[in-house]
């Protein structure tokens, strides 16, 4: 299966790194937080990946065209014209397609235009600015039991991200956005998606977490997968320094491999 992951938003000034980069190539513990997301889908066995590319996608390209190199041992013979020897490769099994999506291109937009990239088989999508030690693999035996379209991984935190309301047997009745402390479920990212969901996105301006997510629920498509482990989105420089501080005391929930 395969891994998409949006990164090409705006983001938000996190770091002086900010201007310079897409937040999901911030780095924290000496890699950008979008290499923690693929090791975690790795970690399961999951090393096909689909980067949405927007804001400063060179970067993405320019990061993963070294990204073998910087993880091989290399001997450079000058004398040879400077030919180049990989003796080792110590890089993981990854195919990354990294996809321009547009620079202002919406959430739902970016899913559409990889369309193409994925064919008519569920993937796996998630967003390139947070980390979790979710089960992968449990998350996909439910999507498979229930046969819905979308499944989303949902966390119970007081953050700015869409509320939930879910019935007993797992199903999203509503999608909305979330007022100030409602205590209410929200959406974690990490979703699986099933081909059906490209029918819900119209063009750039769609935005996922509007529409679509609305009429799947309203058609009984969306399920709630259930996460009470740990959760963290990188939006402030506080909660980036938090992610540092996990990962420099050997902590870090999310890092299994």
């Amino acid at each position: 299966m395969k891994v998409v992951i949006l990164a090409g938003g705006f983001g938000t000034r996190i770091s002086e790194e900010s201007h310079l980069k897409p937040k999901p190539m911030i780095e924290i513990g000496g890699k950008p937080i979008l290499w923690h997301i693929m090791k975690e889908y790795s970690h399961y066995g999951y090393n096909d990946f689909v980067i949405c590319a927007g804001y400063k996608q060179y970067v993405i390209k320019e990061w993963f065209a070294d990204y073998a190199l910087h993880n091989s041992d290399v001997t450079f013979d000058f004398s040879q014209g400077g030919k180049m020897t990989v003796h080792n490769n110590h890089s993981e099994p990854w195919k990354v397609t990294v996809v321009d999506t547009g620079l202002n291109t919406m959430t739902g937009g970016r899913v559409k235009r990889i369309q193409e990239y994925i064919g008519d088989e569920p993937f796996f999508l998630t967003y390139g600015d947070g980390v979790c030690d979710i089960d992968i693999n449990k998350e996909l035996e439910f999507h498979k039991a229930h046969g819905k379209c979308v499944t989303i991984a949902t966390v119970d935190l007081a953050q700015q991200k869409g509320v939930l309301d879910i019935s007993e047997d797992n199903t999203i009745t509503s999608f909305r956005e979330k007022s100030d402390s409602d205590g209410a479920l929200i959406n974690g990212g990490y979703m699986v998606c099933n081909p059906g969901i490209f029918d819900y996105l119209k063009d750039d301006t769609t935005v996922l977490e509007q529409e679509p997510m609305r009429q799947l629920a309203a058609d009984g498509e969306l399920k709630s997968y259930y996460h009470n482990g740990y959760w963290q989105c990188m939006d402030t420089k506080r909660e980036m320094e938090k992610l540092e501080e996990l990962i420099a005391t050997g902590k870090a929930p999310w890092i299994k491999w």
